[in-house]
């Protein structure tokens, strides 16, 4: 048997649905484009902390390529690993800035709450957290991260801007709209007509566009081959971390890693095809096991909280279905190290497209919820609008579940809910009270 034999049956890739080993590539390029915002927006939100902008993109391209490449070749799943947005502002803003924790007392922290996610995953609370929700909460989990997923492009599009009075307002179709628009429309076309790699070809085509009308400006060198991280590798002050007045930190980090982390989970596995007959997910305790380490290897690294990626919704949509879409993913992000230069030149609403496409596939689950029944309905109308609205997973799913029990009460049927969906709850109230 030869090396290409074994590696194709490593990820057993018929056995989970992939179509092609170039669809799996291509899936992997997808996801990482989607997601290469993340090396610049870390680095920029990080550095309001006074850490070091240039060892920040260093580390974030080391973290999320490791972490990523693991996940695909342990867990054999589409499925990217980053640090996450909302976690960094959280570690920059709230524990450096407001509370005047040094940054090296942040990341301790962050490795801190990586230890108890850890714990509680091999107890065997998370997974049975995730096992407990109901499959009509599952779905709804699914379309409120897809609209989530939807706003967010519509946003980098510039197509949806801010508003003092409305909040939210419909923005002027400037030069740059109009080119996302077009990605988009080269993604609607391409994908009726049944093109492999189209929401890939759509984001080449808008950066193609955005250097043509002088948008984008080529990049003076696309190479760089020095990537300094020294000034905040292995800087990280645990024995410092161990204080009392810690342990609030510590907590919020965790809950709100635990339901962005189980929300972003459930909604990929179910897109990615990952759950069997009974509605289970084999690979949940691989997955939140990784999802952990990747929290307590990133802040050794010198980087916020590192969670699952929604974006990998994106890969997921162009056809990835195993490990090797994430490993994919993650040598890009590896060579970024290199090519950071180059990546500049695709900007914001030239993936904003993609993301906007991923909502509409993830819609369909919209059709597993049976919204006659008010029980079930309610609570999943509440997760896919505040999602969405609240611009939040964990907020979104805690009035979710919240509101199931609260209307299972009131029907006088709290013996329908187990000593696991009691624990959700608590853990929501916690979650809000924190």
């Amino acid at each position: 048997m030869n090396q290409k034999s074994i590696f194709l049956k490593y990820f057993r890739r018929s056995e989970l649905g992939s179509i092609s080993v170039m669809t799996e590539v291509i899936a992997g390029i997808t996801t990482f484009l989607t997601m290469a915002y993340i090396i610049f927006a870390n680095a920029n939100i990080l550095a309001g902390a006074g850490m070091n902008k240039a060892a920040v993109v260093g580390v974030t391209c080391l973290v999320s390529g490791v972490v990523t490449i693991l996940t695909g070749l342990i867990a054999n799943a589409p499925i990217a690993m980053a640090p996450g947005m909302g976690l960094n502002a959280f570690f920059a803003y709230s524990l450096v800035v407001n509370q005047g924790v040094p940054w090296q007392e942040a990341l301790g922290i962050v490795f801190i709450s990586g230890v108890v996610f850890l714990v509680l995953t091999w107890v065997g609370l998370r997974k049975r957290l995730v096992e407990a929700i109901p499959q009509g909460l599952l779905s709804a989990i699914a379309v409120g991260i897809g609209i989530f997923i939807a706003f967010i492009g519509l946003k980098d599009m510039g197509l949806v801007i801010k508003n003092d009075v409305t909040l939210v307002a419909g923005g002027s179709l400037t030069k740059n709209v109009l080119i996302g628009l077009g990605g988009l429309l080269c993604m609607i076309v391409l994908e009726i007509r049944k093109v492999k790699g189209s929401l890939l070809i759509g984001i080449f085509v808008s950066t193609v566009l955005s250097v043509v009308f002088g948008d984008t400006v080529m990049p003076k060198e696309f190479f760089s081959f020095k990537p300094d991280i020294g000034d905040i590798f292995l800087k990280i002050d645990i024995l410092g971390a161990l204080k009392i007045g810690f342990i609030a930190p510590i907590f919020t980090l965790m809950f709100m890693d635990l339901f962005d982390s189980i929300g972003s989970l459930l909604g990929l596995v179910q897109e990615a095809q990952m759950v069997d007959k009974d509605g289970k997910i084999p690979k949940l305790d691989r997955l939140l096991s990784l999802d952990a380490l990747a929290t307590m290897f990133g802040a050794v690294c010198g980087t916020s909280t590192t969670t699952t990626y929604i974006e990998s919704a994106s890969g997921i949509a162009s056809g990835g279905r195993t490990g090797l879409t994430s490993v994919v993913t993650g040598v890009l992000f590896l060579l970024a190290l290199i090519f950071v230069p180059l990546l500049t030149i695709v900007p914001a609403y030239a993936t904003a497209p993609a993301l906007v496409m991923v909502g509409f596939f993830m819609m369909h689950n919209i059709l597993k919820i049976d919204f006659k029944n008010l029980e079930i309905g309610v609570p999943s109308f509440l997760i896919i609008v505040l999602i969405a609205l609240c611009y939040s997973i964990s907020i979104g799913l805690a009035f979710g579940f919240l509101s199931y029990t609260l209307i299972r009460l009131f029907q006088g049927k709290a013996r329908d809910l187990n000593l696991t969906l009691w624990i959700i709850n608590i853990l929501c109230v916690i979650y809000f009270l924190v």
